[in-house]
């Protein structure tokens, strides 16, 4: 019995070895692509990565960076959002830098007031004391000189009756006062006369120095609001409140590298195309007057009929698709502008990467 079941199962595993092994005999058919692949248009079109851009007539998107560091205090835009020439973008956090606009203008109003002290003076209190101090040193001359006189009189009459020590004191004494009397009057003529000039041109000179350094740091608080630069759209948004950005940008975790603050675009009905030909195939390029181009749209058979903008004459390394600190380029590209009327049933956005035939 056992012996008939052992035949039966390696019957049925011989079967089914020969049935899987016509199985795989079989091809299956080729399923159609989802879409069509990128083609060349023309018989000698040229092959170039694109990246879609917003227009603007010279240079990339608008990277906006701070030019003074700090905290976001408040971001007034949205992504996607359309704003106009001159509207607040984003506010740093003055607070620091508007405590020493203050403290500047304090030191420079203190450093006009000292001016203007100086500019008024004589202070009539001031030269009405050195004007009591000359006829105090007026009487005191003339009570020395009537002392002196009665002590020569005395002398002259009875030379024993006075003293020649008490004379010559009496000399000394006029002579002190004299002098003192001479003090006074300097020191009246020197109050009268006011404060010098060289005073005076000085503190004019702090005073001007100070006065610039508040508009200097007065004019800096301006800087940490960024406003739009022109009519356009927000791109992208790269920082939230309570941030901390700098010239250098916002610092992106991910990436672990510096993005712009904010990226700003136009807000047109035209978008450019920005194409890289490699450095090999720039010498097949036709003229500028011939150039044309077809763009295709990855993840879809959509292709749109490019304008040739302009060619930025300058072959650089490429490094548009990853961090220049950390890439190794060996290649280097032209960069072409081309530009197309913004598609209406079609999603395309600045930034997706399209491939492009340039040919004539």
């Amino acid at each position: 019995m056992k012996t008939k079941w052992l035949f039966i199962l390696s019957a049925a595993g011989i079967l089914a070895a020969c049935y899987a092994a016509y199985l795989s005999t079989i091809t299956k058919a080729a399923e159609p692509p989802v879409f069509n692949p990128a083609s060349n248009p023309y018989s000698e079109g040229i092959y170039a990565e694109g990246m879609v851009e917003s227009t603007q007539s010279s240079g990339e998107n608008i990277n906006m960076y701070p030019e003074v560091a700090g905290t976001v205090k408040q971001i007034f835009v949205k992504e996607g959002q359309a704003v106009r020439k001159g509207e607040p973008l984003l506010e740093i956090d003055p607070s620091i830098q508007r405590a020493t606009a203050e403290q500047q203008l304090s030191q420079a109003r203190a450093a006009h007031a000292m001016l203007q002290e100086l500019r008024a003076e004589p202070r009539k209190e001031t030269l009405d004391v050195t004007v009591a101090q000359v006829q105090a040193a007026q009487a005191n001359l003339k009570t020395t000189m009537d002392e002196l006189e009665k002590q020569e009189a005395a002398y002259k009459i009875d030379t024993g009756s006075i003293s020649k020590d008490a004379l010559d004191n009496a000399i000394n004494a006029k002579a002190v006062a004299e002098t003192n009397l001479e003090v006074a009057i300097r020191q009246y003529d020197l109050t009268k006369a006011g404060a010098w000039i060289y005073d005076i041109q000085n503190q004019e000179r702090q005073y001007v120095a100070l006065e610039r350094s508040y508009v200097a740091s007065h004019s800096l608080l301006g800087k940490y609001i960024l406003h739009a630069p022109q009519d356009g759209v927000m791109l992208t948004v790269n920082t939230i409140v309570g941030a901390y950005v700098s010239p250098l940008g916002a610092y992106d975790a991910y990436t672990q590298g510096n993005d712009p603050v904010l990226t700003f675009g136009s807000s047109g009905t035209h978008l450019n195309v920005r194409c890289y030909v490699d450095e090999i195939l720039v010498s097949r390029l036709p003229e500028p007057s011939h150039i044309k181009a077809t763009m295709t749209i990855r993840g879809t058979s959509t292709q749109i009929p490019l304008t040739f903008d302009r060619i930025q004459p300058f072959v650089s390394p490429k490094i548009e698709l990853s961090d220049q600190r950390q890439e190794l380029v060996d290649v280097r590209v032209l960069p072409i502008i081309f530009q197309l009327e913004r598609p209406k049933n079609v999603n395309l956005y600045p930034g997706e990467l399209v491939d492009v035939y340039i040919g004539h």
